[in-house]
Order: structure tokens, then C-alpha cells, then sequence
């Protein structure tokens, strides 16, 4: 398999910068993830890595080789588009067959590697039937089936699920994560959907207008975000962000004073910042009655979901989210207060939005 290496990418429309300046290192075997909102530049990204875009600037490398100039038929990648792109004339069986059909391989061959790409996939029944005779989760494994036959060295995946209905999108993302580790290939992997890339990736690349803001596994983009961004973007419900001051070893959050949490406490005396955003996830806080201390609000509202509910607390018209169990029951307008784990309390600097302990990095 391959190691894909990304050096200083720009891509240019006209007068509109797609890509910019990005650089980023994909191991061999390794599952990446590149997520970010529409029009981010992540399907771009993943189309210059496939030949079908070339980048305005910078060079893209496979296993240390410059393929930059190289085209896509020569660079033996498997792409899976959003929209599955299968022929409505064909059968299964020529769909899947197709690249092998390009390369001239013998029948015998093209047949014995559609059967056993199609058996792994659990397709093999449906070979002699045409597209519009399957489900949509039987077409994207025809569609993954035909970028698998011809054993690529790195599998590019464009939002492929995002067509499916979510009970089956839970079922094929199961499956192809454990096929990318069965079969020990480089995949990446485009999606705006911050659960899927939490579910799938060895690593996530996080990205906005063009540009990198983060690149790391999933606990450390989940827990230690580099941006506000990153931090807003993953998460359902996503991280609550409140604004504070710096007063000597404590914050001001909407009139309550809660330390600085131990693991600021330092940096916050050496860079000497003043104005900060306190983040923290709803599962990381939990909603106390009585005297407690924390942020004390009011309930704004509250969603059963099941086995736990969101309770919104509501400070001076700030809101956060808060889990709580399941049998606990609120009323709207109770004085309540919101006590975070301390350890997992996020502080980004107000003007950059950047995390506290990446500001001198």
C-alpha cells in the first residue's frame, strides 16, 4: 500500500482559492478522514490526490514518487463518489468488472475478481441484476466493489454515504471500516458528517475555507480542539462555549467566579490573557439543584431522549447543553447550577479563537 505525502497544496478556480497552502502526511494502511463544511475544500483536496484536479502550486507524493503530473488512470487509485456513478445499462457484474475491462485482463481473471470482491461485499447474489433493481445500500457496495477489483493502492471515498437512510449508513460504515483493516489500504475518506468521522478514522484533518486547522486522532480533535471551530463542528450536541474574564486565579463567567482550571493556571500567568471563551462538552457537566458551586443559571429547556435528556441552562441569555439522566425531572425557570469536570474545561483566546495551549505554538 502507499504512504501519501501532501506539500504546501494550492488549488485555484478563476479567481477563487479552493486550497490553500495545505500539507499533510497519510500513512500507509492508515484510514483518514477529511472533514469540514460544504464548500470547505475537502472534496477538492481528494480530487487532486486523485489526478482528477492538478494543484495551482505544490507537489503531491506517493510512497516518496512525485505523482504530480502523473494522470489518474496511471496512479492506481479507487474512487467512490457520493452520487455512486454505476452504468444503468450494465449488470452488476460489467459495473463491477469495468476497470479490468480498461486494463484488457483476461476473462478468466476478471471473473474470478468480481466473485470474490463481490463475496466480500455480500453482493454476489445480485450480480446478474441491473442498478435500478437494487436498493441504495446494495448500489454503494456495487460502487465500492468496482473501486476495490482492481486492488488500488489507495481508496478515495466522497461522501458515500451520505445518500443512504441512517440505519443502513450505520450498517455499510461498520463494513467498511472493517474491509479497509481486512484489507490493510490507505483510504480517504471525505465527509461532512462529524459521527462518521468520529466512528471510522484512524485520523481526522479538520478543514475550513481551503485550510487545515487540525489534524489528529479522534479523541484528540473530540477533546482537545485546536480552534473554536473544531471544537463547535464536532460533537452532537456540539461543545458550549461561554465567554469569561481573567480575574487573578479565577474566571468571570456572566457574573460567577469558578477557578482557573489547574491546567491553565500557568499558561494563563505567562501569556497574561484577560479575555477567554470557557468550552466544555454536554457530557463533561451535569446539572446540580441546591447549593453547589459552578455557573448557576436557570433551565431554558429540556429534550427525553431516551435513557438521558439535554437540559438547556440559560446564563443572562447565554445557553449551554448539559446531559442528565434519564429520571430526573425539570421545570422551566428552576435555579439550577452547571458543575463542569474541571479536566476537561477547553480555554480559547478570544480574539484568534485558538485553544490557550496552542497560542505559542
Amino acid at each position: 500500500m502507499v504512504r501519501i505525502t501532501l506539500e504546501n497544496i494550492t488549488k485555484k478556480f478563476g479567481d477563487f482559492t479552493a486550497l490553500r497552502g495545505i500539507s499533510l502526511e497519510i500513512e500507509d494502511k492508515e484510514f483518514m478522514a477529511l472533514l469540514g463544511p460544504s464548500g470547505s475544500g475537502k472534496s477538492t483536496l481528494l480530487y487532486t490526490i486523485a489526478g482528477i484536479y492538478k494543484p495551482t502550486s505544490g507537489r503531491i507524493y506517493f510512497d516518496g514518487r512525485d505523482i504530480t503530473d502523473v494522470p489518474p488512470k496511471d496512479r492506481n487509485v479507487g474512487l467512490v463518489f457520493q452520487n455512486w456513478a454505476l452504468y444503468p445499462h450494465m449488470k452488476v457484474f460489467d459495473n463491477i468488472a469495468f476497470p479490468l475491462e480498461l486494463r484488457k485482463a483476461p476473462k478468466d481473471e476478471i471473473e474470478r475478481k468480481v466473485r470474490e470482491v463481490a463475496e466480500m461485499l455480500r453482493i454476489e447474489k445480485l450480480l446478474d441484476r441491473y442498478p435500478w433493481q437494487l436498493s441504495g445500500g446494495q448500489q454503494q457496495r456495487v460502487a465500492i466493489a468496482r473501486a476495490l477489483v482492481k486492488e488500488p493502492d489507495v481508496l478515495l471515498l466522497d461522501e458515500p454515504l451520505s445518500n443512504l437512510d441512517a440505519l443502513l449508513r450505520l450498517e455499510v460504515r461498520a463494513e467498511l471500516k472493517r474491509l479497509q483493516k481486512e484489507l490493510g489500504i490507505t483510504a480517504v475518506y471525505v465527509t461532512h458528517d462529524q459521527a462518521e468521522a468520529l466512528a471510522m478514522a484512524d485520523r481526522i484533518a479538520v478543514i475550513r475555507e481551503g485550510k487545515i486547522l487540525q489534524v489528529g486522532d479522534p479523541d484528540d480533535v473530540y477533546y482537545r480542539p485546536k480552534y473554536r471551530f473544531v471544537g463547535g463542528f464536532l460533537g452532537s450536541p456540539p461543545m458550549n462555549f461561554l465567554d469569561a474574564e481573567v480575574e487573578n486565579e479565577h474566571l468571570n463567567v456572566y457574573g460567577n467566579r469558578i477557578p482557573v482550571p489547574a491546567q491553565y493556571r500557568e499558561l494563563v500567568k505567562r501569556i497574561n490573557v484577560e479575555e477567554v471563551i470557557l468550552g466544555f462538552r454536554p457530557h463533561d457537566a451535569e446539572v446540580v439543584r441546591g447549593e453547589a458551586e459552578g455557573l448557576k443559571g436557570a433551565v431554558y429547556s429540556f429534550e427525553p431522549l431516551g435513557r438521558e435528556q439535554i437540559v438547556t441552562v440559560s446564563f443572562n441569555g447565554a445557553h449551554v447543553k448539559v446531559f442528565a439522566p434519564e429520571g430526573e425531572h425539570f421545570r422551566f425557570g428552576e435555579d439550577v447550577t452547571v458543575r463542569i469536570r474541571e479536566d476537561r474545561i477547553v480555554l480559547f483566546d478570544r480574539k484568534t479563537e485558538k485553544a490557550l495551549e496552542f497560542l505559542e505554538s
